[in-house]
């Protein structure tokens, strides 16, 4: 799978290709290209951004600037999902990850501050997505919670059978996941569920079902 993120910081990324899950599928099962919006901004100065009409506080991504940065990459028209990162997107859950992790090529589409020209969201994109109904400073947040959660339902993203009770799996039927209890068994009164120390596996997985939540 390849993902390419447009962004006016590709540098915030390499914390992300260091640590797992992405550094365990990178170069693997995932191919990450980072666009800088500034290499391909047909303004001068490298400027990317202005003034909404009508006015108004912030600085709003230019839509002839991503036109430029996408055609630089993809020529007049990219034949995949396309995706702008708003707060007016569709919200994000598990079944869309999964969705999307099934794409053989995806495009994150960042911003910052006041977000897109609306242009962008409109002509330029074909999808756009939501990680909740707030402001964010930076846009690049919400794309590496996406190329997080897909990233890691890559083949060898996780530890084999890691994945298959985790929360929201199919198992659970979408549901949060069940407690989790460690050493030690019992502190400050507090003591773990004689059944977790059973050692009994068959009546433990019933005990977890049956608390998801």
């Amino acid at each position: 799978m390849r993902i390419d993120v447009f962004t006016l910081t590709p540098h915030a990324y390499a914390w992300m290709t260091e640590q797992q899950p992405i550094a365990g599928v990178l170069g693997g099962e995932l191919e990450l290209r980072l666009f800088n919006y500034r290499d391909t901004t047909p303004l001068r100065a490298g400027q990317v951004d202005d003034t909404p009409y009508g006015g108004g506080a912030g600085m709003v991504l230019r839509v002839d600037v991503v036109a430029a940065a996408l055609e630089a990459a993809y020529g007049p028209s990219p034949k995949h999902r396309v995706i702008a990162l708003t707060p007016q997107g569709r919200p994000l859950t598990q079944e869309i990850v999964e969705e999307l992790a099934q794409e053989d090529e995806l495009t994150l589409l960042s911003s910052r501050f006041e977000g897109f020209d609306d242009r962008i969201v409109e002509h330029l994109s074909n999808d756009s997505i939501s990680i909740g109904p707030y402001v964010l400073s930076n846009g690049d947040l919400a794309a590496m919670v996406v190329l997080d959660a897909v990233g890691r339902r890559l083949p060898g993203a996780l530890a084999e059978g890691s994945g298959e009770l985790e929360s929201f799996s199919a198992e659970l039927d979408g549901a949060l996941e069940y407690p989790h209890y460690t050493r030690p068994a019992e502190f400050r009164g507090w003591s773990v569920p004689d059944i977790l120390l059973s050692g009994d596996h068959a009546k433990i997985e019933s005990w977890r079902r049956e608390h998801v939540r």
